[in-house]
């Protein structure tokens, strides 16, 4: 692209489907690193939610990460408001606080000490996950124009190239198409644009269900460790539970086991019995953990209990059957709670493909470049989810030498701090 020349995108409609984090980032990051002196794109984002959302679906917390390169914390840099999320965040600052692997006594096998990438303030900390859409929501109602409550249904590709977007409102209005010259797939893990274009691209069930739910402490706070704190203990008996504050009052926890048999029948959370077998299933299952355990799981609320089966999916590649349409996120490359890098991976995805595009000559050459950067990054965090599954219901000998292996890295980090 010669210095006189339009870019390829310029004026152009870009559809993005999904006002998550990785279509939000995506948006914001592509007004940042666009040449101010050529006609910036017309941004469409389609979202099924509203703007505000109820509070069951406002989600909990997420681990915000700063460790490498590709960690949210970067993307956010760059984009410019990193700070605006910093000042949410619940745990991970100043750097001694972070991720643990408690024993079932709470004594520590294991804290993070990892050295923040560049100048980043932190390897680590936890965000309220509604705190971080906040965040991108206000930055990027600046820049494009939402359409809340409206449901991308499916999209299909024009004889000219360009791509018919096909949405419905929530409200039972008719629906209607949107023609552009580029798609954004941003919708999430059971992403409608992917139905259209990959549809035997499901997510596959991992053997592995957890449960749990958001416990309150509205007198004298969250019990220590986590105060300040997240992580999880490892019961040495099959089972692991994870723990992290969502705010000044509230942990969220969520028990695991595994579950070989296919993904057990829908949990309904308003069902009083099926609430009380929740917990009296997660106290038998985590017996062996100590104080305050207990005390988390009868403090649970059942409007906020969950069972979750574990799935994920491969990420994979754009060929040239997705031309002009291109996936981000969970869209692309669905990971399950072990991961704990879905939401890290989805804003360096949109980074990442704002800044391809805008120094590509072509669509093609752009997403090229954005797989390159995109892919090896997820293979890993698959890979790692499903160590760490495993790791997670470790029992035995198996159990006992990871122990002391982690053990032993603690111990070196501390001496090296």
């Amino acid at each position: 692209m010669t210095a006189n020349s339009l870019h390829f995108l310029s004026g152009k409609k870009i559809v993005v489907a999904g006002a998550g984090i990785g279509g939000l980032a995506f948006v914001i990051s592509l007004k940042k690193v666009w040449n101010p002196d050529l006609p910036f794109p017309e941004l469409l984002i389609y979202d099924r939610d509203p703007r505000e959302l109820p509070a069951d679906r406002a989600g909990y917390s997420l681990s915000f990460n700063g460790v490498d390169e590709n960690g949210g914390m970067v993307a956010c840099r760059d984009m410019g408001i990193l700070q605006k999320i910093l000042d949410r965040a619940l745990v991970g600052l100043p750097k001694e606080a972070g991720f643990h692997i408690w024993d079932n006594d709470w004594s520590v096998i294991i804290g993070m000490k990892l050295k923040p990438f560049e100048d980043l303030p932190s390897i680590s900390v936890r965000v309220r996950r509604s705190d971080l859409r906040e965040v991108l929501v206000e930055e990027a109602e600046k820049i494009a124009t939402i359409h809340w409550a409206t449901r991308v249904t499916s999209a299909e590709h024009l004889e000219d190239g360009s791509v018919r977007v096909h949405v419905t409102p929530e409200d039972g209005s008719p629906a209607s198409t949107q023609d552009c010259q580029l798609l954004v797939a941003a919708d999430g893990a059971h992403s409608k644009v992917r139905a259209s274009f990959r549809p035997e691209d499901e997510l596959k069930y991992r053997d592995c269900v957890q449960f749990g739910g958001l416990s309150r402490f509205p007198e004298g706070g969250i019990p220590s460790p986590l105060n300040k704190d997240w992580g999880m203990i490892v019961t040495g008996h099959g089972a692991g539970c994870f723990f992290s504050p969502v705010d000044q009052e509230s942990v969220v926890w969520a028990i695991s086991r595994w579950e070989k048999d296919g993904p057990r029948d829908g949990y309904k959370k308003d069902d009083a019995e099926a609430f009380e077998a929740l917990k009296k299933d997660a106290l038998q299952l985590g017996k062996s953990m100590a104080e305050p355990f207990t005390s988390i799981v009868n403090s649970t609320v059942q409007e906020q209990s969950f069972v979750t089966p574990t799935r994920d999916k491969e990420p994979f590649a754009h060929d040239a059957a997705l031309k002009n349409v291109i996936f981000i996120g969970d869209a692309n490359h669905c990971v399950s709670s072990f991961a704990g890098n879905g939401a890290n991976l989805a804003l360096k995805d949109g980074w990442d493909l704002a800044k391809q595009l805008t120094e590509a000559d072509s669509a093609e050459d752009a997403v090229a470049a954005y797989d390159a950067l995109a892919l090896p990054r997820a293979q890993k965090t698959l890979k790692d989810s499903h160590d760490r599954m495993n790791q997670s219901h470790y029992s035995g000998f198996k159990w006992t030498l990871l122990k002391g292996t982690l053990k032993a890295s603690n111990a070196v980090m501390s001496i090296g701090k």
